[in-house]
């Protein structure tokens, strides 16, 4: 089954739905389930500087004996890397680990400190071909309308949480101006129980002889979202897959968006978000 593709607003065709590498570790457990997600016909593999699993990515790409043009490959700029010197090096270590020749989508992965100087190395970059299509994340409306204007290329995609729980409403509207695409990560509310529990996502379920999760993620891919959802499970893998079968209604789709309650687990406009992201997250440890 070949999963359709949505065209972003600089022509580059991306699949729909991907399988994302947040915390797998690079212990050969990133390889594993790379592995396991392309076997099952995923062609879109999402990884950043910051999941220290990019090795393991390419890795499993060379060896899946699949031709390159057929997988989409995401990594992520780290904000210790901003600037436009630090970015260029930032974009060259990730095609090294990767072992790639260029990179489908790279991202601003989170939107602090010198933003336009990351963003100007990664224009220059896509020029140059080493990235095809070049976005960001974590961009909360106030974050976008602060650094976006002053980008001469404006983003493919913004990557950033988004559930029935968290319709991103403000930002969507806000995308839409500049045909930006908008990708969630923790498409199933980062495993949140309660989410999968409620009432009217279970009744839909029972409706079409799906579980919470794949009505979920079906919700999502029909309002035009892009998703990958993550599980190192071979079986959940392909039960997150199997939503490709059956079309939640309109009416459905209301009672979904109705369940939005504005708020997320991440405030990227929270005060010292970027403090406690470096000091977390040390990217060039490996070279100390």
């Amino acid at each position: 089954m070949a999963i359709a593709t949505v065209t972003l607003n600089d022509g580059v065709k991306i699949p729909i739905y991907g399988f994302g590498t947040f915390q797998i570790p690079n212990d050969g457990s990133t390889v594993k389930a790379v592995r396991e997600a392309l076997a099952l016909g995923i062609r879109h593999i999402d990884t950043a500087a910051a999941y220290f699993n990019e090795q393991e990515v390419g890795r499993a790409i060379r060896e899946s004996g699949l031709p390159r043009k057929e997988i989409f490959v995401t990594s992520k700029l780290w904000l210790q890397d901003h600037g436009y010197e630090a970015a260029r090096k930032g974009i060259d270590a990730s095609l090294k680990k990767l072992g790639l020749d260029y990179i489908d989508l790279y991202l601003i992965h989170q939107p602090y400190g010198d933003v336009p100087g990351a963003w100007k190395a990664m224009e220059d970059a896509q020029k140059d071909g080493k990235i095809r299509s070049i976005g960001v994340s974590n961009m909360s409306p106030k974050i976008w309308n602060q650094f976006v204007p002053q980008f001469e290329v404006k983003p493919s995609v913004n990557q950033v949480e988004f559930n029935p729980y968290f319709q991103q409403k403000k930002l969507r509207e806000l995308l839409k101006e500049t045909e930006t695409a908008l990708e969630s990560y923790g498409p199933l509310g980062h495993g949140n129980a309660e989410l999968l529990r409620d009432p009217a996502i279970t009744k839909i379920a029972a409706a079409h002889g799906k579980n919470s999760g794949q009505v979920i993620l079906r919700f999502e891919i029909q309002e035009g979202v892009i998703i990958f959802p993550k599980s190192v499970k071979p079986e959940r893998m392909k039960s997150n897959m199997d939503i490709f079968d059956f079309t939640l209604t309109e009416a459905e789709m209301e009672v979904m968006r109705a369940l939005d309650t504005e708020k997320g687990r991440h405030d990227p406009d929270a005060p010292g978000v970027a403090e406690m992201l470096l000091a977390n997250y040390d990217v060039h440890a490996d070279e100390k």
